[in-house]
Parts: C-alpha cells; sequence; structure tokens
C-alpha cells in the first residue's frame, strides 16, 4: 500500500458494520448480520444504526447474540472473513461482558434439561391416565 494514494488509505480506516460483524464470525453470513443490526441486537456506542454505518477502530459494540450479550471494542478492520484466530483479533471484549457471558453459559450448563425425567412414549397405565385428565376437564 503506498502513502500517495489517499483512496486506499480511506478503505481501511472504516469499514460497514454489518460487513465486520460478519468478518469478525459474529454471524455466518452477512445477511443475519443485517438482521441483528436492523432488529436492535446490534448496537453501535450503545444506539441503533443502520447495517451500512461505518465502524472505527476504538468503536464500542453492544451485541446480543440467542441469551448472551457481548460488548466489544473494535481492534482491528477487515472486510474479509478469515479463520478465527485472525476474527479474534478484530475485536477485544470487554472483561466484565466475558464474566457475565461465562457466568450465563455455566448456568446453563447446570440447568435441568426441560423434559429430561420422561423417558420414551407413554404406556398403557400412562395413556389411561392422560384421557382420564383430558376427558374431565
Amino acid at each position: 500500500m503506498s502513502r500517495n494514494n489517499p483512496v486506499q488509505e480511506l478503505e481501511i480506516v472504516r469499514v460497514r458494520l454489518d460487513k465486520w460483524l460478519w468478518a469478525a464470525r459474529f454471524y455466518k453470513t452477512r445477511a443475519l448480520a443485517h438482521e441483528a443490526i436492523e432488529g436492535g441486537r446490534a448496537r453501535l456506542e450503545g444506539e441503533r444504526v443502520k447495517p451500512s454505518r461505518e465502524v472505527r477502530v476504538g468503536d464500542v459494540l453492544s451485541l446480543r447474540i440467542n441469551d448472551l450479550e457481548w460488548v466489544v471494542t473494535v481492534r482491528k478492520l477487515s472486510e474479509r472473513r478469515g479463520p478465527a484466530p485472525e476474527a479474534r483479533e478484530l475485536y477485544a471484549e470487554d472483561e466484565a461482558s466475558l464474566a457475565a457471558r461465562l457466568q450465563a453459559i455455566e448456568q446453563r450448563r447446570l440447568a435441568v434439561e426441560p423434559g429430561s425425567g420422561i423417558r420414551g412414549r407413554p404406556n398403557k397405565r400412562d395413556m389411561r391416565r392422560i384421557h382420564r385428565f383430558t376427558e374431565s376437564h
């Protein structure tokens, strides 16, 4: 990259938010990143923005993916989706965010799975109880 070409330098300074989220591997496709931004699950500096909003180094992003909350600071910009180790270099996660996310993962792991006490199909006795209960109400 030459220093005489200001157009190339501008391209490296800013990247679209949906493209950066895809390149950082938060979402599998740009379309999913676009939907998350439109739905307010991805916020820039705490505010809702458009997917075309440009991200700069130092911006703080709040992401809600499923039931997990991420707060990350943009460290590098990339328009290319590379391997996971390269993608992790694009951002730095806030320590409080990391601790809360790991705690939520641990709670989910320790939680009893719904329906874990159910084994197989109901037998004849269970079916009579089910019919008795549903017919009386």
